[in-house]
């Protein structure tokens, strides 16, 4: 008997791996790097707090425990997304 693979992959966000500088995603085949400079909320964050996220809308990633909600474009251009207004 040979399994066959059904369906399709519905995972379209993964956390890789997090580091002392950031965290590494996988979002849509895209890896993304959100890193703790440009993204402090996380700095202080557990293993397991950065873990639990949400992928909404296929737009958004949500982080309940750290009240975090991100919009994609701002992890492609984090520049645009000052954390002070000017």
């Amino acid at each position: 008997m040979k399994l066959q693979k059904n369906g399709r992959n519905i995972s379209a966000a993964e956390i890789q791996s997090v580091s002392e500088f950031g965290i590494w995603m996988l979002i849509n085949q895209i890896e993304y790097f959100i890193a703790f400079k440009d993204f402090p909320w996380f700095e202080r964050a557990t293993v397991h707090q950065i873990y639990n996220f949400q992928f909404v809308h296929g737009r958004h990633l949500y982080w309940p425990e750290l009240d975090v909600d991100l919009a994609l474009e701002s992890l492609r251009s984090p520049e645009k997304f000052p954390l002070k207004a000017k």
